[in-house]
């Protein structure tokens, strides 16, 4: 395969016409001449045009305004204000390239799923780009694209970081009617474009696995069907041998980690319409990676897929792979949790019981930032069940923490090692006399404003998950707010928790 770092301006245009088109001397298709990238390029390419504005997931329409004002100076990308929202803040559609072959990508149709837009904001910067040794990469998208990508297509539900619009619809049931402010521009774009190409992108739930592997998935894929008996057409094959390729290239970063999204017709669901439409869609959902709450990891991951498909797109080469490739990457299954603690005593005097108990922290936004709140999601046999964090507490129980008996002046005044050595002492919660609006931290402890807090007592279906685990007086784990504090190995705690003074 021919290696897009390369220059090829003195090559000729004959050889670039080959190289971009994928077509042979007499005419005939040449795929295993097209363009590629490996891995090491990609990580190469990510790390240059990483938009550096973007480092969490709860930006809001104002940052990515600015940046788009940005790359309107520099006059590459065609930029438009397309609509408003219900709420009047403004939708951008960005275009690139003069090709035949339409291509429409929309992200954040829901707010609380940002990882491909931050994606598609650095892949603008690498559009932008030159004499890096990848022109020919623009080159080829350029002559052969015609690229209209609408980042946050739902600003309102970004500012709250919500699923559903200022109106409470969810966009992507709206696809049919078109209601909403925002589904009713995403269909009138997409009467007036006729894209050939469609890239659905979203975030899911991070408690999705790989089924029979306590892998999460971190990508999600699918061609979407555009008929109640999911049926393959022309239109549907090319969405499945993208996704071949993208499978292809996901497998070399995060292996066995890839799924696909649930495939029942939904005549609402937008990849759907745009499936009947013509475009050959693809629905990408970024899903969770342990090590990677905020999904920078996972958005380089948008950036190298998507950007391999438009270069498969615009040289034709993702016709070389066999769609029915795509039918054996695994659906996903929700088996996940972020805590499952296996074998656990929590008998009472009453009757005795060793079970397995599962926890997950839900999110609480608070402007551009957010603190969880850990409960008990699962109590019972969970031997098909896994943890981002999994515990074999055989041989321990359950023991109830205390709060410490010293008050400190500010959350500030307590150090992580002065934090775990009152953990070890079985303290769980700590009180300090700060006062006033609401502060967050990253201490490995409950910390209160009063002293009559209360740790959780007992394990019960949505409860606090406030405890240690420990056996003969010696404790092995603390659990606080959801997180696992391991306090045997003595090892400064390198989770960052967001927890709130409460």
């Amino acid at each position: 395969m021919m290696k897009t770092n390369l220059h090829i301006f003195g090559l000729g245009a004959f050889i670039f016409f080959q190289s971009c088109t994928g077509m042979s001397p007499n005419g005939q298709s040449n795929l295993k001449d097209a363009m590629s990238l490996d891995t090491t390029q990609y990580n190469t390419l990510h790390e240059k045009y990483k938009e550096a504005e973007l480092v969490d997931r709860r930006f809001k329409h104002a940052d990515i305004s600015e940046l788009i004002n940005q790359h309107q100076e520099r006059a590459i990308l065609q930029i438009k204000e397309v609509g408003k929202s219900f709420e009047n803040r403004s939708i951008y559609k960005l275009q690139y390239g003069k090709g035949g072959k339409k291509v429409m990508l929309w992200s954040q149709m829901h707010g609380d799923e940002p990882t491909a837009t931050m994606a598609l904001f650095d892949l603008f910067n690498f559009l932008e780009g030159q004499n890096d040794g990848y022109d020919s990469i623009r080159i080829l998208l350029n002559e052969n694209l015609q690229l209209h990508f609408i980042p946050m297509l739902n600003p309102d539900g970004a500012e709250r970081f919500t699923r559903k619009n200022a109106q409470y619809i969810d966009l992507n049931r709206d696809a049919r009617e078109g209601e909403s402010v925002e589904g009713g521009l995403l269909r009138t774009l997409a009467k007036e474009i006729k894209p050939n190409y469609g890239f659905n992108l979203h975030d899911q739930m991070i408690y999705y696995n790989v089924p029979d592997t306590k892998n999460p998935v971190t990508i999600s894929l699918l061609a979407p069907a555009y008929n109640l008996e999911r049926e393959v057409n022309d239109v549907r094959r090319g969405a499945m041998q993208l996704i071949v390729g993208m499978n292809n290239l996901l497998q070399q970063y995060v292996p066995n980690a890839v799924a696909k999204y649930d495939d029942t017709y939904s005549p609402r669901g937008f990849g759907d319409n745009f499936q009947s439409w013509g475009a050959s869609t693809v629905l990408i959902e970024s899903g969770g990676l342990k090590g990677d709450p905020e999904k920078q990891k996972i958005r380089k991951l948008n950036f190298a897929i998507i950007l391999q498909a438009l270069i498969e797109i615009a040289d034709g080469s993702y016709q070389q792979y066999n769609h029915e490739d795509y039918n054996r990457i695994p659906f996903n299954t929700s088996q996940l949790h972020d805590v499952v603690i296996r074998n656990l005593d929590i008998g009472t005097e009453r009757a005795a019981l060793v079970t397995d108990i599962a926890i997950r922290r839900s999110e609480t936004t608070v402007g551009k930032d957010f603190f969880v709140r850990g409960h008990v999601e699962d109590i019972g046999d969970l031997d098909d069940f896994y943890g981002y964090d999994d515990i074999d507490a055989s041989g321990l129980s359950f023991v109830e923490g205390k709060v410490f008996p010293q008050a400190f002046e500010s959350v500030e005044a307590i150090t992580q090692e002065r934090a775990l050595e009152i953990l070890k002492q079985g303290y769980i919660a700590v009180q300090v006399n700060q006062k006033g609006e609401q502060a967050f931290h990253n201490l490995p402890l409950v910390v209160v404003t009063t002293a009559d807090f209360t740790a959780t007592t007992e394990i019960v279906p949505y409860g606090s998950s406030n405890f240690f685990l420990g056996a003969n007086g010696v404790l092995k784990y603390a659990i606080v707010n959801g997180y696992v504090i391991d306090l045997s190995t003595h090892a400064k705690h390198t989770t960052l928790l967001k927890n709130r003074i409460i």
